[in-house]
């Protein structure tokens, strides 16, 4: 009877579940934790294999759209711009650098380039794609759940055209406020006599009629002149481009829509007034331009479409001597940041910013460098000269080829 008696108690008893608990959930607990730490270091991993993935992509494209390289050199220049990317990994800080240089001979090994060259009446289209993936080795927590390594991938495509014919979508959005009526140190070349008014004296003349020199309106509708000279050179049939222009002050003037050719738009700079005057916001033009060149509108797509055309670039030129005032001399951080986000808007979109803060105070100089699309874009002249200079190597960019990735 007593080892009856023990027998049953020790089948009730539930003193021990903790412990048998325990001892089959701790390897599943282990196990969990370890999938989070794997999950992190592939994050990482990933991200910076993508980073490497898109620079090489581009510059596959870069290559063969400027005639560097044949399709097989340019899979070579993918390969190697991805493994010397690869090389400044962070991705896994604890390993040693024995480690991590197979891991970027292991990935190397796994990437893997494709080209493709299509011909249109444009031109050539160069498409660039890399798929890049590594076996992760996971830690020791996670191999309790079965599983050694994990499988990191990524992809990057690329296209770019032949420099040959580029074709652009353009808008200009233009500064016409009271501030450029002011003098440039630029003398007037046919004029002996004319009202000079600087930011001191406005709204009234200096005084002295004598020397004359040239407006920062009339600056830049020489700049103006620059660059649709540049872009008329790459299109001589009025086929590749399409440009549209708007002006402002402290209100957005009537735009020039987009239209083929430069004639037009030249036509409406050439027409802004000779004394402009007004306050400053830049936010309503850029607007204007975001919505004809935006992604979401058709039109430009259906325009070039219509010209046999199966990709172009699309280009806002931001130009201002002034910060955003609104109608008023003060600063306006509102305004500013208006403009600022709508920068930031149309480059999420792939729209590319050339930016001219033209004699501009600093927080002129500061909101148009910041949408500008990298410093490359972003230019600073302080006279009439370099002003021309730069609206003239801008015509230049624009009608090269901009790879841009398609992932």
């Amino acid at each position: 009877m007593r080892n009856c008696f023990s027998i049953a108690r020790f089948a009730k008893d539930r003193g021990g579940n903790f412990g048998m608990m325990t001892a089959i959930l701790l390897p599943v607990s282990l196990g969990v934790g370890g999938v989070a730490m794997d999950l992190v270091r592939a994050s990482e991993l990933r991200t910076q294999m993508q980073a490497a993935a898109d620079a090489a992509a581009l510059s596959a494209a870069s290559a063969m759209a400027y005639k560097e390289a044949s399709e097989a050199e340019a899979v070579r220049v993918g390969q190697d711009t991805n493994s010397s990317s690869l090389a400044h990994s962070q991705a896994a800080p604890d390993d040693t650098a024995d480690r991590l240089k197979q891991m970027q001979e292991e990935i190397g090994k796994d990437t893997d380039v494709r080209v493709t060259k299509t011909n249109t009446p444009s031109g050539e289209i160069y498409g660039v794609t890399i798929t890049s993936s590594f076996d992760m080795g996971l830690n020791p927590l996670t191999t309790l759940l079965g599983k050694s390594t994990m499988t990191v991938a990524v992809t990057s495509s690329a296209v770019s055209t032949a420099v040959t014919e580029s074709p652009v979508s353009m808008y200009l959005a233009l500064d016409r406020s009271g501030s450029m009526s002011f003098k440039t140190d630029t003398r007037h070349p046919t004029k002996s006599s004319c009202d000079n008014y600087t930011s001191k004296s406005w709204p009234n003349t200096t005084g002295s009629k004598n020397p004359c020199y040239l407006r920062k309106i009339e600056a830049l509708q020489t700049a103006a002149d620059a660059l649709f000279a540049g872009m008329e050179t790459a299109d001589p049939k009025g086929n590749l481009v399409r440009i549209g222009a708007v002006s402002y002050t402290h209100q957005t003037q009537s735009a020039q829509k987009i239209e083929w050719g430069v004639t037009k738009a030249k036509a409406y700079v050439d027409a802004l007034p000779y004394k402009p005057e007004g306050g400053t916001d830049a936010s309503g033009a850029m607007q204007a331009a975001y919505d004809a060149l935006k992604t979401q509108n058709k039109t430009e797509a259906d325009a070039h479409k219509s010209k046999e055309h199966e990709a172009f670039t699309r280009y806002i030129l931001l130009m201002t001597d002034g910060e955003m005032t609104g109608n008023s001399s003060t600063w306006n951080s509102a305004l500013d940041k208006k403009t600022r986000d709508l920068c930031t808007t149309a480059k999420k979109d792939g729209i590319i910013i050339f930016s001219v803060a033209f004699m501009a105070p600093e927080k002129g100089q500061k909101l148009l460098s910041d949408c500008a699309s990298g410093a490359e874009n972003y230019y600073q002249p302080d006279n009439m000269e370099q002003l021309v200079k730069d609206f003239g190597e801008i015509a230049a960019k624009a009608n090269k080829t901009v790879p841009r990735l398609t992932n």
